[in-house]
């Protein structure tokens, strides 16, 4: 079986084509088209054996981006599949199914309707989620398609947990609630980090840490979440790369009262704000902010110690709601590569029973940071939102049959 993974954002479509024979879980090619709709777009094609190639292919649409890609699959010279006849079925990553889908779901016209209709709960995403679907139908006639939403994970939530106080009407009207993000990543993480531990799923409580340009976090009880960062929007909860994450309602309405229109504050907060505002440095990547702080710049140290402590506050609120965790868990970008920004997590929580063991530390990209007398692990784990989409598609299809 082989399993094409779409992600389609507003101006871009990622692709990765999996061989999901038996046990074998294999990455034939990826890669992505950019810049779509623009007079500079770029295409990214790579093979497992390392060949890669960049070119500027004519793309007005991401149907256009799709073909383009479909069309290095199939070349003689370059391609990896003989026909294209060769994918089973299309997986794809939708930010937001409301509460309607609350698990992966073969893609019919009830499904594309639902998408459409959680357009303003996800305006960025959903329209391009659909899109991608949609450019799929077209070229791949006949060849089913799977929609895996990034709010899935998180419906385990309890009401207590994902209701905000205020009118209940804007819940059951509108659906104004907490639903979560990043799930894929979350689900994924959780089974990888319970078969490291030679654990069930169910029988594993972890707090999982997402840090990357985008940032949430996840209460996992026996295998369920009970509780994430991430809200309405990925916009609620940690710091991150451009976004805010949380703060006062009030501040919003204050920069309203200010003159900025609703549009102006959505884009402040969703992609000028959170490291990239405090650090000053004209860049929310990390290894940037963590390179200007060791240089002494006093901007980039006190988003450091701001991005640090928003999420140590999390972890000391959701070791107290799971219970006491089994370990804490690091992935995504910064969660996997910073070594720094690990440490000084870990030593902030020290109060916990847990310490850092630098040595492992300093060298892992996969394993326990912690150190052996500690109380609970630290785990470094590595997360594959492609790898968990294939799986879904292919359960979904064959649970289809």
């Amino acid at each position: 079986m082989k399993v094409l993974v779409i992600n389609a954002g507003s101006s871009s479509l990622k692709f990765t084509l999996f061989s999901m024979e038996g046990a074998e879980e294999k990455v034939i090619a990826n890669g992505l088209v950019e810049r779509v709709g623009t007079d500079k777009p770029n295409l990214v094609f790579k093979r497992a054996d390392g060949f890669k190639l960049e070119e500027m292919p004519k793309v007005v649409n991401h149907s256009d981006a799709l073909r383009a890609i479909c069309e290095k699959l199939v070349d003689p010279e370059v391609g990896v599949l003989k026909s294209l006849s060769e994918v089973t079925a299309i997986g794809h990553r939708v930010l937001h199914g409301g509460e309607k889908i609350t698990k992966p779901v073969l893609v019919d016209q009830n499904v594309k309707d639902i998408i459409r209709e959680c357009f303003p709960l996800g305006p960025l995403h959903n329209p391009a989620n659909l899109m991608g679907i949609e450019a799929c139908e077209e070229i791949f006639q006949n060849v089913p398609n799977v929609a895996v939403f990034d709010t899935e994970f998180h419906q385990t939530m309890p009401p207590e947990a994902y209701l905000y106080a205020i009118p209940y009407d804007y819940y059951t009207k509108h659906g104004i609630r907490k639903y979560g993000f990043h799930g894929t990543s979350h689900n994924f993480v959780t089974n990888a980090t319970a078969e490291f531990m030679g654990k069930k799923k169910e029988d594993t409580t972890i707090i999982t840490c997402h840090l990357g340009n985008g940032c949430s976090m996840a209460a996992v009880k026996n295998g369920k979440v009970i509780d994430t960062t991430m809200g309405l929007t990925p916009l609620e909860g940690l710091m991150m790369g451009t976004r805010s994450g949380d703060m006062d309602p009030a501040a919003v309405l204050r920069l309203v009262q200010l003159g900025s229109t609703a549009e102006e504050v959505d884009t402040l907060l969703n992609k000028k704000s959170g490291l990239y505002a405090v650090a000053g440095i004209n860049s929310g990547d990390m290894r940037d902010i963590e390179n200007a702080a060791a240089n002494g710049n006093e901007r980039a140290q006190l988003a450091l110690k701001m991005f640090i402590r928003r999420i140590v506050k999390y972890i000391g609120s959701y070791y107290v709601l799971v219970g006491g965790a089994d370990a804490l868990v690091f992935t995504g970008g910064i969660g996997e590569h910073s070594t720094r920004t690990r440490k000084a997590i870990l030593d902030a929580i020290s109060c916990l029973g847990i310490k850092v063991d630098d040595a492992k530390n300093a060298d892992c990209s996969k394993g326990i940071i912690s150190t052996d007398d500690s109380k609970f692990m630290a785990i470094v784990m590595p997360t594959n939102e492609e790898l968990m989409i294939a799986r879904n598609t292919a359960n979904v299809l064959a649970a289809s049959k």
